[in-house]
Order: structure tokens, then sequence, then C-alpha cells
């Protein structure tokens, strides 16, 4: 299904991609156009999930750099029965997280300085295994590969803007240059959009089961979307593309569930992990919680929240 779909998710960013070659350069620019968008796709199949970590400078960790962090990352890819990843972290004061990767043998997993020095240990692993839980519903590959082509769209209409195309081969005129800069980036928005807000509740779940305890999540989404309101990401702003990406919306605090958020709103979010959490706590037994290193090891120290870690 998840195959079926970023096909279906390739061939309409690629038809949009030549719609706009066609808006600016008639025939020929949509054959231009066309060329390039296979070229990205084949481009972004292989190399997209490098490309977003170079855009938001995250940094390999392993076990000798980070050992608490790649620890627990490693337990949670045991309790969710992937492959180990490979383990990220940004360099940025707002907490945030996200994974990319074509498959879960290639996948990576980002989480900021922020989240890991403003979080308990458990937010963490919630924050975590949300990000483990795209990978395994192989959310990863259709993610990245948005990001890429929803980037270049949008550079495309800027072209439109700056050179104002081929007007003599341009059968719209000034109405199709005009569309290029205007409609074209707003279409691309729509489709990340529609991406992001479906993925993130079930990611939210399986995220839960993986890390064992809904509320650790839903509390950490409390504190990354409070934050994430009032601390700038730079990197998030020069690469709006890649904002869906992101456990909370990087770029501002949305607080409504509307056809402009790229993601779902956070109390909704929370208010369903929590309804989660009264269902397990009614089970007969509780899921197991994930295999952590004692709260007083790791590099972060013993509470979690005001953590320096090795990068600070």
């Amino acid at each position: 299904m998840n195959l079926v779909r970023t096909a279906m998710l390739l061939a309409l960013l690629t038809a949009l991609f030549m719609g706009i070659g066609y808006m600016i350069g008639g025939t020929g620019g949509m054959m231009i156009a066309f060329i390039v968008a296979a070229a990205m796709n084949l481009f972004s199949y292989w190399n997209s999930d490098k490309m977003v970590l170079r855009m938001h400078n995250a940094v390999e960790v392993d076990a000798s750099t980070a050992p608490e962090f790649y620890q627990m990352v490693a337990d949670l890819a045991q309790n969710a029965g992937l492959p180990m990843p490979r383990v990220f972290v940004i360099r940025n004061a707002q907490p945030n997280a996200f994974a990319t990767g074509r498959n879960p043998e290639n996948a990576a997993v980002a989480a900021s300085t922020g989240l890991l020095e403003s979080l308990s240990e458990e937010e963490i692993a919630a924050v975590m295994a949300h990000e483990l839980a795209h990978v395994q519903n192989r959310d990863t590959l259709t993610m990245t590969i948005t990001a890429t082509l929803a980037g270049a769209i949008s550079m495309l209409g800027n072209f439109a803007l700056f050179f104002g195309g081929n007007r003599n081969n341009n059968p719209l005129g000034f109405i199709g240059i005009l569309a290029a800069i205007i409609v074209a980036p707003f279409a691309a928005m729509l489709v990340q959009m529609t991406i992001s807000r479906t993925r993130e509740y079930a990611a939210d779940k399986r995220g839960a089961e993986i890390c064992g305890n809904p509320l650790w999540l839903a509390s950490a989404l409390r504190k990354i979307a409070s934050s994430a309101g009032r601390i700038v990401n730079e990197d998030a702003e020069r690469n709006p593309a890649t904002a869906h990406m992101f456990i909370i919306n990087p770029l501002n605090g949305q607080k409504m569930d509307s056809l402009f958020s790229t993601h779902p709103a956070t109390e909704n979010r929370i208010a369903a992990l929590e309804a989660m959490a009264n269902e397990i706590s009614a089970a007969p037994q509780r899921p197991a919680a994930p295999k952590t290193q004692p709260r007083n090891s790791g590099p972060w120290g013993r509470e979690g929240a005001g953590r320096k870690g090795p990068w600070s």
C-alpha cells in the first residue's frame, strides 16, 4: 500500500512539475520539466535522505559520542523489530525530531539538541519511538521525496518570478507565469499537508506501543509544541518544504486542525494518546517499558531536563 501511495505521489508531483514547466515555457518547458522531474525522482529515491539531513546540519553519533541516546534508540528499535537506524543529532535549540530513509534497512533518525536537553528520558524515548514508527510504517520514503520535490516546485515558481519564463512560448502568457508563481508552491504545500496529517496519528499510536507508555509521548508533544512556537528553527525556516517531516511543525505553533496546518492539532493527538492510555490501564496487563540505561548514566545527568550533551 505504501509503495502504491509513493508511486501516486511521484506521479502527482511530476505532473505538477510538468504543468509548471508548460506555464513557464510552453511545450518545450514541459519537456524540460519532465526530464528534470524524472532525474529528480531517481536522485531523490537514493539521496533525498542525505539531502534532508544536510539541510538541517545533522551530525551522526554513535555509542562513543552519545552513548545514552544511541543505546536508547537501539533498545527501541529492538522493541519494534527494526534494524538499527543511523542516529543523528541536530544542533538546534528548538526541541524536535524526524526520521528519513528509503526503507527500514537504510533509515536514519534525528533529534535536536533542544529535545535532548529539555525533555525527560521517558519523553525522549517516546519521541524516538514515534520516529521509528514512521520507519516501520515506511512513511519515510514518501515524506522525504515529498520534501525534495516540493522544494523543487517552489524553486521553479521562484524561477518564473525572477526570470519571467519564456513568454513567446508560453500559451497562457502572464497568467501562466502568475499561476506558476502562486499556484505551484500552494499545490505542493497541499500535497505535503495531506501526507503529513494522515500519518501522524498512526505513528503516535505505534510509537506509544513501541515505548510502552502513551502518556510519555503525550507529555513530549505538549512540551515540544509549546517550545516550537517560541524558539525559531532557522534551518527549517530556510527549508520549509521539510516541515512535514518533523514530529511537530517546526515553523510555527499550529493550534487548530485546519486545512492549512502541516500537522494535526497537538491537542487532538494528546487526547488520542490519553484515550489509548486509559484503554491500556483498563486491560489486564500493561505493555512492558523499553529497556533503558539508569537515569544517572550517560552524558546528560540524572533527571533529563537541563541536560547538556557532549555537543553543547
